[in-house]
């Protein structure tokens, strides 16, 4: 019985600290975007206008691509932490 109802309220703080933490992950990772944006446009105004369809389809899968690399980095990274994590808790039976 004791298990049920520490359920209820673990899931409640879980879902609000999850909540949280993506929000600001969020937060940060937007403005880090906008940042680099701004820093070096990929295209400059005068050169958008000449670009054809398929240019620019392909300056945007480049863009797409990178961001990919980038995501797969940090996951790899969030795994190499978890894996560190999980192999110096005590095992449990």
């Amino acid at each position: 019985m004791s298990q049920r109802d520490g359920f209820g309220n673990g899931f409640v703080i879980g879902s609000i600290v999850g909540g949280v933490i993506g929000g600001v992950l969020g937060a940060l990772l937007t403005n880090r975007g906008e940042q680099q944006s701004v820093a070096e446009p990929l295209i400059e105004p005068e050169q958008q206008i000449k670009l054809t369809t398929e240019e620019s389809m392909e300056i945007a899968r480049h863009s797409l691509e990178a961001k990919i690399a980038q995501l797969n980095s940090a996951i790899d990274d969030v795994r190499q932490q978890l894996e560190t994590v999980n192999s110096n808790s005590p095992e449990q039976d």
